[in-house]
Order: C-alpha cells, then sequence, then structure tokens
C-alpha cells in the first residue's frame, strides 16, 4: 500500500551544457558516491569491468566514516536472527518490508567476517569479536571497532582494498550535478571537478550511494557534504521516492553553544550512562520501561519535552558512576572531543541534545537494490529499502550498507558485462540542452542555506504540525521559485538548489501523514493510523 505525491521541478538539468564542448569518459558501471555502500558496490564488481567511483570530496569523507557505535549482527549463542528481525521490525513501526529484514539480519555475520577479511581491526574480548547493546536491542549484538571508531575504521580498510582493485579508477573532490538519461533510461552522469570543469561519463549502469540529507537541518550529526545531492539529481531524472518524511534524529549530541556538534554515540546509553534533566533529573523512567535504551525516536522526543519544561538548552549524559577503565578503552574518541571543551567524562555530566542523524526515506529499491529508473542502482542511506520502516534501529546503517552494497555491485555488473560497448550510438541531443550565454546571479547563499536549516529544525524536526509545515513549505518555496531559476557554476550553489528540492519532498510528504509513526511525530495527529500505514512515494512533474 502506498499514497502517492507529485512535485513539480523548475528544471531537468541544474546546468546547460553543450556536448560537443565537453570532454567525454566511459565506464561500464559508475558508481556515485564512497560510503560503505558505494566502496562494498565497487568491491563486488569484477576487474575486467571498467568501474569508476565519483565522489564528492575525499574517499575518506562521508557519513560512514562518520560511525561511532557500530554494525548489529548475531553472534551470541543466546541471541537469534528471529530476535533481531523482531527488534528491527518493532523499531520499524509497522513499515518495515519483512522479507528485506529477514535476509538482512540472516547475511549480517557473513557481511561482517567478509569486513574483517578486507583488514578492519574490530575490537575482541576473550578471543571473539566483542559485543555491546543499543537503543531498541534485545541482546548485545553491536560489533565496533577501535571503541568508538567503527565507521572510520571499516572503511579505512575498505578504502585501502577498493584503491588497490584492477579496472577502477576514482574521482575525487568531483560533484555529479545530474544524471543522465536517454529513453527512460539512465546512461550515465554529468560531472564537474575543479581542474577539469564538466566531464559526462556515460555508463552502461550507475549505482547511487551518496548518503544522507543532514545538512537540512540546523543541529545535525551529518558532515558537510550531506545535503541530498544524491536524492534531488535521482528525482530530476525521474525515479521515485518514498517516506521522506522519515527522518531519524539521534537523541545525543555534543550541546556547546558555539561549537561544532558531535555524535556521542548510543553505545554509551549501551554501556550504562544515565540521561539527567538540568535539575539532575533522571527522567527517562517517565517515558519508557526501557529507560534510556528505549528506540531513538522516544528518546529524542523524551529529551525535546525535558528541555521544554526546564527552560534549558540542553540535557546531560551521566557516566560518573560507570567503571573508569571501561570508559576509556571503550570511548577514546568521544573522550577526546569532550576534552577539546574542557569536559571530563568521569568526572562532568556532558551536554547533549537531539540532531538530525540519518535519512530513513529515498529512491525506492527493491531487494537487488534496482530503483524505479532502469539503468539505476542505489545502496545505503540515499534508498528506502524496507529495512528500516518509519525509525531505524541503532547499528542497522552500515549492515544495510554492506548489503545493498554487495547485491547493487553484483547486479549492475551482471547487467553490464551482457551489455555491448556501443556508447557512440547514443544520440545524446535528446538529453542534453544547449550553453547558458548570461551570468550567475550573485546570492547569499550561506545565509539561504542558514535560513533553510533553521527554518526546517523549527517546522519539520522532532515534533510537527500542520501549521509549521504549510509556513515551512510557502516559505520554501518562495526560495525555490527564484534560487532554482538560477544557474549557478560551483558547487555550493548546486548543493543549495539540490537542498531546497529535497526539502519540499520532505515538507509535502510530512504534511501528507496525517499520523505520528516512528520518528515522524505529529502533535496535531499525536496518535498512529492504522490505515496509514502505507508508504508515501513522491515523483517529480514538469512545472505547469
Amino acid at each position: 500500500m502506498q499514497q502517492h505525491l507529485e512535485i513539480p521541478i523548475r528544471r531537468r538539468h541544474l546546468v546547460r551544457f553543450n556536448p560537443k564542448r565537453i570532454p567525454h569518459a566511459f565506464a561500464d558501471v559508475l558508481v556515485i558516491g564512497s560510503g560503505i555502500a558505494g566502496i562494498q558496490a565497487a568491491l563486488e564488481i569484477p576487474n575486467n569491468l571498467e568501474t569508476i567511483i565519483v565522489t564528492k570530496d575525499v574517499l575518506q569523507l562521508s557519513n560512514s566514516a562518520w560511525a561511532q557505535g557500530g554494525i548489529a549482527g548475531v553472534f551470541d549463542p543466546s541471541d537469534s536472527f528471529d530476535n533481531h528481525a523482531y527488534d528491527t521490525m518493532i523499531a520499524g513501526a509497522g513499515l518495515c518490508n519483512a522479507d528485506v529484514v529477514e535476509a538482512v539480519v540472516k547475511e549480517a555475520p557473513e557481511l561482517i567476517e567478509s569486513v574483517v577479511s578486507y583488514g578492519a581491526k574490530f575490537d575482541f574480548a576473550d578471543g571473539k569479536l566483542a559485543l555491546t547493546k543499543e537503543g531498541g536491542h534485545s541482546h548485545r549484538r553491536i560489533v565496533h571497532a577501535l571503541g568508538d571508531a567503527t565507521g572510520r575504521e571499516v572503511m579505512r580498510a575498505m578504502v585501502d582494498r577498493v584503491k588497490s582493485k584492477p579496472g577502477t579508477q576514482t574521482w575525487e573532490r568531483t560533484f555529479t550535478i545530474d544524471l543522465l538519461t536517454h529513453e527512460g533510461r539512465c546512461v550515465g552522469a554529468l560531472v564537474w571537478n575543479a581542474q577539469h570543469g564538466k566531464t559526462f561519463i556515460w555508463a552502461k549502469q550507475t549505482i547511487l550511494a551518496t548518503g544522507g540529507a543532514g545538512q537540512l537541518y540546523r543541529e545535525t550529526t551529518n558532515p558537510e557534504i550531506a545535503t541530498g545531492d544524491g536524492h534531488a539529481l535521482a528525482f530530476r531524472a525521474g525515479a521515485q521516492l518514498r517516506d521522506m518524511e522519515m527522518i531519524q534524529f539521534h537523541p545525543t549530541v555534543l550541546y556547546i553553544a558555539g561549537g561544532s556538534r558531535h555524535l556521542i554515540s548510543e553505545a554509551v546509553r549501551g554501556e550504562g550512562a544515565y540521561l539527567r534533566d538540568s535539575t539532575g533529573y533522571r527522567f527517562m523512567e517517565d517515558y519508557h520501561p526501557q529507560l534510556e535504551l528505549a528506540p531513538r525516536d522516544i528518546v529524542s522526543r523524551a529529551i525535546t519535552d525535558q528541555m521544554e519544561k526546564t527552560q534549558h538548552p540542553c540535557v546531560y549524559l551521566d557516566l560518573r558512576h560507570l567503571d573508569k577503565k571501561m570508559v576509556a578503552s571503550r570511548f577514546p574518541n568521544i573522550a577526546d572531543v569532550c576534552s577539546k571543551f574542557g569536559l571530563d567524562l568521569m568526572h562532568d555530566q556532558i551536554p547533549v541534545r537531539p540532531g538530525a542523524h540519518y535519512m530513513i526515506g529515498g529512491l525506492t529499491v527493491d531487494k537487488q537494490g534496482k530503483t524505479t529508473l532502469p539503468g539505476l542502482w542505489a545502496a545505503g542511506e540515499v534508498t528506502s529499502s524496507g529495512l528500516h520502516g518509519a525509525n531505524r534501529l541503532a547499528s542497522n546503517s552500515l549492515l544495510e550498507g554492506l548489503f545493498y552494497g554487495q547485491r547493487a555491485g553484483r547486479g549492475a555488473a551482471d547487467v553490464a558485462s551482457n551489455l555491448p560497448d556501443l556508447f557512440t550510438a547514443w544520440p545524446m541531443k535528446t538529453s542534453v540542452v544547449e550553453p547558458n550565454n548570461g551570468e550567475e546571479e550573485q546570492l547569499n547563499i550561506t545565509d539561504l542555506r542558514n535560513s533553510l536549516a533553521s527554518l526546517m529544525w523549527r517546522r519539520a524536526g522532532i515534533v510537527r504540525n500542520v501549521q509549521g509545515l504549510m509556513q515551512a513549505s510557502g516559505q520554501v518555496e518562495f526560495w525555490d521559485r527564484y534560487v532554482c531559476r538560477r544557474e549557478f557554476s560551483q558547487v555550493f550553489g548546486w548543493e543549495f538548489q539540490n537542498m531546497l528540492l529535497i526539502a519540499r519532498t520532505v515538507l509535502a510528504s510530512a504534511e501528507a501523514r496525517r499520523e505520528s509513526r516512528g520518528v515522524h511525530y505529529r502533535s496535531d495527529f499525536p496518535e498512529t493510523d492504522s490505515d496509514m500505514a502505507r508508504h508515501i512515494t513522491v515523483q517529480a512533474t514538469a512545472e505547469a
């Protein structure tokens, strides 16, 4: 079951171009993005196929590399696949695909072992993988690396492996402006970098693994690169998006006024840390029987509610009662970040508040990673796969990236290997437009971007209602009308145009879901409606 929305777009391509004046490159498979899903996909492509990996920054910078907690998988004899699947489905609040959940959790141990084979150094205890517990999990099943730097260590090993892979090129600091389509199929992408300008990359198959869109929000754990580019360029090309209202807010983000936001891993609460408000009261007892280990949506709303009650800008994580040696060994990176602000994990309470963390909604994909646009595959945070439903269970994200990266890589490679090298037969004129002779109009994009992030935080954040959503929609439409008719020549302009487009899909989907479910909470519709246990899909139409 699904409810379908259509959103008009003001332009199919962000820039105009002349194919006779732009260099062309050719690949069997083009991979856009270098997080865990993109690198996993590239590693699955046979060496005899030409693969190009395009990444917006450097290979090592991605949401995956910032992940602290770990990867969920059943290793404890007292645990089971049924338990992991049940916990995932409960967190997903009625929108998970049971077949997808079952397939992913059953393959988790094997996928984790494959990462070990890449050279990732996970933490061990008594000769076995060390396991911890996080919110929403009934058992200890989270494997971790370097204490609280799992993503960084996993990506180090995987990037090292892909760099030495024959037949694979990596184009770093290269921005993907748009997908190229011909006769309803994706046939590659238009990319840009400072050294070469624009380049066409024609590909037999394309895999999108561009991550999330946390920068839509003022408070976020995501790096600066997370601007929803993949969601936007696929949407403009005609791919379907799903559940765009479902954005997970992490409950505990380090809050220091004037300082950058840093994730404080769920594993801190998994090891026994308490949440206290500004009066010292341990408030989670008032909200959920699992206390600090309740699902993330519940903890985030509880923190928000407690901040309102106390009229204080944050709450506090208290680790002072925990074993000092355990804290030092499990959370060295968090301790280091806190120390830069004069905070000691063992003697000070750590100020935290929620922040946008994970984009659950994204491109609709099947179990193989195929999108609704032929020739285009997708994996990881850019997708809506059916694994997370309405609320992602902690430490299932890296797992999803491994699972779908593997399938998308294998699937795209199989198709590409059976297609002839007939790139020159594609009539490029039908896929492009003429160059622009006008000058780029200057706008204060930094001010606009800050205004958008603040608006989305206030009106489409943890608590939503129809008045706030409609107000935000009107403001975003106003910005979109004059920003998206302009043509920019640099990344910051293209990013902001993408952010405006994705904000429109989020707001429309959030207004259409007139209930509360998982991470989506409507104060004007606070109950879950059984009749709305369905997906909300959205697709682009041409502006009237």
